[in-house]
């Protein structure tokens, strides 16, 4: 027979009492040579209980007994989603402005010329997401809003989200200034130059929608916005299923919205919504 295994930890030595002819005889191990190796004494699992540790004197078991040390295997626990309530407003465009920003002196020029550039588009988009989340901040205590989602595996974002007593709504904000802004039933102009904002406004509100009664186990229905910084803003005709509005009526406009929701079923599609993992 083969030594008996040694433990991998054990307790302080107990005191050994009195050998006796219980157990076997030392294991051997036979070698080759015909030699005979003799195990050394130490405390070994006991052949017979395998939730305790025997001696073994070198020649025979002996009557001293010690329970075993269980094992413990460590468990790490996974990380929690990241709570998207911190978010500040703006801060992924800031982040892609500053990812795509050129050299120093260039930049510097960029801007002094009025030259269209990425990080100029992304900064000024930046900018106007800040001040929209300022005037959100207004909205009351009945009221949640997040800013900055991310939606996705392909680094999109939406602008803000709010939740409260009309219901929730996705707001993209639109920075344009100096711009003229015309609005009809189906198009979006910016200076003249038609643009997808009411189409992409419909698909990020219809995705917002799934995601959110996927988490919620109930339909939650959300209504697009688009929220307008520019020159001047003409709205010759209501856009089909997408809100537009100049920045200083976006807070007079939500709150005259009729109620829809209670403040129950707004804290709970909130609590769905600020978790990370709901949006991916």
């Amino acid at each position: 027979m083969s030594e008996p295994p040694l433990p991998e930890a054990g307790p302080a030595r107990p005191h050994r009492r009195s050998p006796s002819s219980m157990g076997p005889s030392l294991p051997i191990l036979i070698c080759m040579a015909t030699e005979q190796h003799k195990a050394p004494a130490a405390w070994y699992a006991d052949p017979h209980n395998g939730s305790q540790l025997r001696y073994f004197d070198g020649a025979n078991w002996t009557e001293s007994v010690a329970p075993a040390i269980p094992v413990v295997t460590s468990v790490v626990a996974a990380p929690l989603p990241a709570d998207l309530a911190g978010n500040r407003p703006g801060a992924a465009a800031r982040a892609r402005a500053h990812e795509v920003t050129p050299a120093p002196v260039r930049s510097q020029v960029a801007r002094v010329l009025g030259v269209h550039t990425d990080e100029r588009a992304w900064r000024i988009g930046a900018d106007g997401e800040e001040e929209v989340g300022r005037r959100l901040a207004k909205l009351g205590h009945d009221w949640h809003v997040l800013h900055a989602v991310p939606i996705g595996e392909r680094g999109s974002d939406i602008d803000h989200v709010v939740f409260g007593p009309p219901g929730v709504f996705t707001i993209n904000t639109k920075n344009h200034p100096g711009k003229q802004i015309g609005v009809a039933q189906r198009a979006f102009m910016v200076s003249g130059q038609r643009t997808n904002y009411l189409r992409s406004s419909i698909f990020e509100a219809h995705r917002t929608s799934r995601l959110l009664s996927a988490a919620c186990g109930f339909e939650v229905a959300v209504e697009p916005v688009i929220v307008v910084m520019a020159e001047k803003l003409t709205i010759k005709a209501p856009p089909d299923r997408v809100q537009v509005v100049a920045r200083r009526g976006i807070v007079k406009w939500l709150r005259g919205r009729p109620h829809t929701l209670t403040a129950e079923s707004v804290a709970e599609v909130y609590q769905q919504a600020r978790s990370a993992a709901t949006w991916t």
